[in-house]
C-alpha cells in the first residue's frame, strides 16, 4: 500500500494541526479549571460568551484584536525568510515612545496629517528596532531569537526611564506618563456616531490598518518577486547567495517591515487607546502576537482571524473574574498551553494522513535445484580366462 504524501496532505494539516491544538488546550484549561474546584463546563461557556457573546464582547475582542494583528507580522514577516525573531513586545515599546515623543521635538498639526506622522514615527522606530536584531545576525553571527528577545528587556527598560524621567508629565502624579496627545492627532473611532455603534461602539483605526496590512503582506509574499525572492531566502540561503539574491538586503527589509508593524501598534495603542505613553502599552501584545504567528503558520492572510481569536480569550477573562471568581490573568494559563501544542504539534507534520504501513509476509526462497552433469563411465568387458591375458577396458563412447 502506497504511503506517499498527496497534494492535499499538506493544505489540510496547516488547518487541522492548530485546531487540534487549540482543542487539546481548551481541553488543559478545563481540568485546569477543574482542578481549582470549578465547572469546566462553565468555564469554556464563559470563554466563549464573553468573547463573542454580545455587542459589548465583539467590541472588546475586535479592539484587542487588532494590535495582536500587527505584533503578528513581526514574526511572520522575518520568519518568510528564515529568522525566528520574537522582539515584537520590544518594537511595540520603541513605537509608542517614539509616537508620544513627536510632539515633544516639534508640534505636528492636530489633523489626520499629524496622526500620519505619529503612525510614521511609531513604524520606524520598531522597524529600526527589529532590523538591529537582523543585522546583528547577519554581520556578528548572532543569534536573531535570543538578540530580538533581550533586545526587548532593553526596549522596555528604556521606556520606563524616559516616561518616569525626561518625558514625563508632571501632571502625572500616581502613574507616570507622558503629555497627553491633542485631540486632533488620536485616532478615533471607524463609525463615530452612526448607526452602527451597537457593533463597533469603540473599535478604532487601528483594526482597520491591521486588516490592510495583512492583506498587503500576504500580497507582498505571493504574487511579486521581490517576495518571492524572500520566501527563496528563508528556503535555503545558501542556494539564495549561489543564484545571486541578496539574502542579507532581504532580511533587512523583513526584519525592519515585521518590526514597523509592531511599532505601528505601538503608536496606535498611544494615539487610540491611551492618548498618552505609559506602562499600560506593556500589557504582552508582542508575546501574544508570538502566538497568534505560529497559529497561523506565518501566513499573514490567516492571522485576522487567529487574532480575533485570542482577542476574545484576552477580552473574557474579565467575565471569568466576575462570575467564576478565576484571576484575570487566567487566560494566560490557555495561551500557555495553545503555545505549548502548537509546537508540540509540528511533530506530527507529514504524519496526520499518513497510512499505517501493513506488515508484509515474507516469502521463503525454494532450495536452488541442482543441474544434471554428464560423467564417463567405465564398463568392465567380460572377464576371459587367465591364459588370455586381461581384459580391455572399454569406455562408454565404445572405445577401446
Amino acid at each position: 500500500m502506497s504511503t506517499a504524501p498527496r497534494p492535499w496532505h499538506a493544505s489540510a494539516e496547516n488547518i487541522a494541526l492548530p485546531v487540534l491544538a487549540l482543542a487539546g488546550a481548551l481541553l488543559l484549561f478545563g481540568l485546569f479549571v477543574w482542578l481549582g474546584g470549578r465547572s469546566p463546563v462553565e468555564a469554556w461557556t464563559l470563554l466563549f460568551k464573553g468573547a463573542f457573546g454580545d455587542a459589548f464582547s465583539w467590541q472588546n475582542s475586535l479592539q484587542r484584536a487588532a494590535p495582536l494583528m500587527l505584533t503578528a507580522l513581526a514574526v511572520a514577516l522575518p520568519a518568510r525568510a528564515g529568522l525566528v525573531v520574537i522582539g515584537g513586545e520590544g518594537a511595540l515599546v520603541v513605537g509608542a515612545l517614539a509616537c508620544a515623543a513627536v510632539p515633544y521635538v516639534f508640534a505636528p498639526p492636530a489633523n489626520a496629517f499629524g496622526s500620519a506622522m505619529l503612525m510614521l514615527a511609531a513604524a520606524i522606530g520598531g522597524g529600526l528596532w527589529v532590523a538591529l536584531a537582523g543585522a546583528l545576525r547577519q554581520w556578528r553571527g548572532v543569534n536573531e531569537t535570543i538578540s530580538s528577545l533581550l533586545l526587548g528587556y532593553i526596549a522596555i527598560a528604556l521606556f520606563k526611564h524616559i516616561v518616569e524621567g525626561p518625558l514625563r508629565d508632571p501632571a502625572s502624579l500616581n502613574k507616570p506618563s507622558t503629555k497627553p496627545l491633542a485631540e486632533g492627532l488620536r485616532i478615533g473611532p471607524i463609525m463615530g456616531a452612526n448607526g452602527f455603534d451597537s457593533w463597533l461602539g469603540d473599535v478604532h483605526w487601528g483594526l482597520v490598518i491591521g486588516l490592510v496590512l495583512c492583506l498587503l503582506a500576504g500580497l507582498w509574499l505571493s504574487f511579486t518577486a521581490h517576495g518571492m525572492a524572500l520566501r527563496v531566502v528563508g528556503g535555503n540561503a545558501k542556494a539564495a547567495r549561489l543564484v545571486g539574491l541578496p539574502s542579507t538586503r532581504l532580511i533587512l527589509v523583513a526584519c525592519a517591515a515585521g518590526g514597523g508593524c509592531a511599532g505601528l501598534a505601538g503608536g496606535i495603542e498611544v494615539a487610540a487607546v491611551q492618548t498618552s505613553a505609559n506602562a499600560s502599552v506593556i500589557a504582552g501584545l508582542g508575546y501574544t502576537g508570538i502566538l497568534v504567528a505560529f497559529v497561523a503558520r506565518q501566513n499573514p492572510w490567516a492571522i485576522p482571524p487567529v487574532a480575533l481569536l485570542f482577542g476574545g480569550f484576552g477580552a473574557a477573562g474579565s467575565l471569568l473574574q466576575r462570575r467564576m471568581d478565576l484571576p484575570d490573568a487566567s487566560v494566560l494559563v490557555l495561551q500557555g498551553f495553545a503555545f505549548v501544542l502548537i509546537l508540540a504539534s509540528e511533530a506530527l507534520r507529514g504524519k496526520l494522513f499518513q497510512r499505517p504501513q501493513l506488515p508484509r509476509l515474507r516469502k521463503v526462497p525454494k532450495p536452488p535445484v541442482a543441474a544434471p552433469t554428464t560423467t564417463s563411465t567405465v564398463v568392465p568387458l567380460p572377464t576371459r580366462a587367465a591364459d588370455e591375458g586381461p581384459a580391455p577396458l572399454v569406455s562408454a563412447g565404445g572405445k577401446a
